[in-house]
């Protein structure tokens, strides 16, 4: 991967730390990343967390919601 980007290696270095810390150990049989936080991301989007879903609700929508759930009752 460095021979590639020889000029420029400082940006493919997290690639190459991540795919390292997905490797399994021979003697762990667990991976860097798994033996510390216990699960092994499939990509590093994995690592991001999820958003809080309550920013994104859109107050009108909120209250046709509670509307349309008493019209069920």
């Amino acid at each position: 991967m460095i021979k590639k980007n020889i000029k420029s290696w400082e940006e493919c270095l997290s690639h190459v730390e991540f795919a390292y810390n997905r490797v399994v150990h021979s003697t762990r049989k667990h991976s860097p990343f798994e033996v510390m936080y216990g699960f092994d991301p499939l990509t590093p989007l994995h690592l991001l967390p999820l958003p809080n879903i309550s920013d994104f609700k859109h107050k009108d929508a909120l209250a046709k919601v509670e509307y349309v759930k008493r019209l069920h009752e």
